[in-house]
């Protein structure tokens, strides 16, 4: 879970830069400012002489005022907090990628619907097109132990007002396409690779609302599918190991 969580966040992540910038004031005395981009607003101030400001800021600007007396440094940044001046935007690692720290119940129910159906869907290609009969039989199982997830997931979506999907999510549906028309030793490696990477995706949003549900309905869902998840994991990861 670490990796993956890891893997989503490290997106959201700003590059950092630096810029540097050196003024005189009316005594012949050398101010240095220098603002290295991370996270975070400090202001410096000098009132005289020589002195250096640093700044911090997640993506933000630097401004520079010279006086007679001195320099003032403002940095006015994207993440929260300051210490003087006005700090804009939000936090750095809000970015582009979501973060499943944001997931809402209603949302973790929607995508856990849309997992099942990618296991049925796929445990039914198992079926039919494996080679080896223990992937067969790991198959049939993933068919039978999701169809019985999907029966409860229901139930709790429907005390919630929660409408599940009837189709898969993108991510699910990327999954089951790299199955299609596969047949014999091919199918069965690719089944295998894709129930480990479902698993992972599983494990990663139950352990989640496990632990920080909104609401309890949804921590005690998740806390009692979870050890079937990680079964399913381990038996994948065994069964990959010998397919490939």
């Amino acid at each position: 879970m670490k990796k993956l969580m890891s893997l989503l966040v490290s997106g959201a992540m700003l590059a950092g830069t630096a810029c540097t910038s050196t003024t005189t004031d009316s005594t012949g005395n050398n101010t240095a400012e220098t603002a290295t981009t991370t996270t975070g607003t400090t202001m410096s101030t000098t009132t005289g002489g020589t002195a250096t400001g640093g700044a911090t800021t997640a993506s933000g600007t630097t401004t520079g005022t010279t006086g007679t007396t001195g320099t003032t440094g403002t940095t006015a940044g994207t993440a929260a907090g300051s210490t003087t001046g006005t700090t804009a935007g939000t936090a750095a690692t809000a970015g582009a990628t979501a973060d499943l720290t944001n997931m809402t119940d209603a949302m973790f129910l929607m995508t856990a619907a849309s997992s099942n159906m990618l296991e049925l869907q796929a445990g039914k290609l198992a079926t039919q097109n494996a080679t080896n009969a223990d992937v067969k039989k790991f198959g049939q199982m993933m068919i039978d132990h999701h169809t019985k997830a999907t029966q409860e997931l229901k139930t709790v979506a429907s005390q919630m007002n929660v409408t599940l999907p009837t189709t898969l999510m993108p991510p699910h549906q990327a999954i089951l396409d790299k199955l299609q028309g596969k047949t014999g030793k091919a199918f069965d490696e690719d089944y295998m690779d894709a129930m480990e990477t479902a698993h992972d995706m599983d494990i990663a949003m139950f352990e989640l609302k496990s632990n920080n549900a909104e609401t309890p309905t949804v921590k005690a869902f998740a806390t009692k599918t979870l050890p079937m998840l990680r079964s399913h994991k381990k038996m994948a990861t065994d069964l990959e190991d010998r397919v490939d």
